[in-house]
């Protein structure tokens, strides 16, 4: 059984949100039901053993990437390759064509897309100050944890945190997707992805704290953004490895990230639970893709 959340919370690293501080211990990680996806390697359920640490309350904003970037000089990845992908339906009608993804043609090769325009070159984020930060590879939320002192969670770290003290069960709040009516997080509604009816109130990314948290205190830790994890990806490895303190393997080519995103709808990716889990190359970026940080339980 997870334990609860313990009502020390550990101090700021720097322009930082008060991070949570999490009791750790055995939980049951993975899922087998009907909605998992056997070839990203949700399953099996294993009992699994974490320390203590810290996380916080929701992703990186916009605004303290920018803090990040105005100390450091930093240089995103899209940026130096001059491009990133962002999502067709969130482009103007009138958008000059793009090489889309031949699998996913949905997503659009956009020059000029990242972290400061991410629809493009003509586009900003004036008045998005508390979304997630997004088109951030790998290597740009490493580089972000290292100036604020702090690091990336585990896979298990970050499970850990999203079931919020529940066992087994699919969302961070239980097993209803809107529980009485109501949406508790930021995915597509309508026909995907071609409509959405905004029935959650956004098409894009939300505000970091748009839902209510779990029950650590977490916000978002399903949709708006899929979510950077420490650990490299691979669909069968952690079948037979380590129980205690568990980490993906020790090398590999694609890091694995958790949580879903606002693109994510049943009809094609029901990605958007607690045990999902997707991958990417560590320089690769998207407009869907954030991070969170984590730390010591001593803050």
């Amino acid at each position: 059984m997870a334990s609860t959340r313990s009502a020390e919370q550990s101090g700021p690293a720097p322009d930082c949100p008060r991070e949570i501080r999490l009791d750790g211990g055995w939980f049951r990680m993975g899922s087998d039901d009907a909605l998992a996806y056997p070839a990203d390697g949700e399953g099996p359920v294993r009992r699994v053993r974490i320390s203590p640490f810290a996380i916080d309350p929701h992703c990186v904003s916009n605004a303290r990437f920018a803090s990040f970037v105005a100390a450091t000089g930093h240089v995103t990845d899209a940026e130096r390759y001059g491009a990133s992908f962002v999502f067709g339906g969130l482009l103007p009608d009138d958008f000059p064509p793009t090489r889309a993804v031949a699998a996913a043609p949905w997503w659009r090769e956009v020059l000029g897309a990242d972290w400061r325009h991410p629809h493009g070159p003509d586009s900003d984020v004036d008045g998005r100050a508390e979304h997630p930060v997004v088109h951030v590879s790998w290597n740009d939320a490493l580089a972000y944890c290292a100036w604020a002192g702090r690091r990336l969670p585990t896979e298990a770290e970050w499970e850990y945190a999203a079931r919020g003290g529940l066992e087994q069960q699919p969302f961070p709040w239980g097993d209803d997707l809107r529980p009485g009516g109501r949406h508790r997080m930021n995915v597509w509604n309508g026909s995907f992805p071609d409509h959405n009816t905004l029935e959650d109130g956004y098409l894009g990314t939300c505000p970091v704290d748009a839902f209510p948290p779990n029950g650590y205190g977490l916000h978002n830790m399903t949709g708006n953004v899929w979510e950077w994890t420490a650990d490299w990806f691979h669909p069968v490895w952690h079948a037979t490895g380590p129980r205690e303190e568990p980490t993906g393997p020790p090398t590999g080519t694609v890091r694995a990230l958790r949580g879903g995103s606002y693109l994510c709808h049943a009809s094609y990716c029901r990605r958007y639970r607690v045990s999902a889990r997707m991958a990417n190359t560590p320089d690769s970026s998207t407009g869907n893709i954030g991070f969170r940080c984590s730390g010591p339980a001593g803050g």
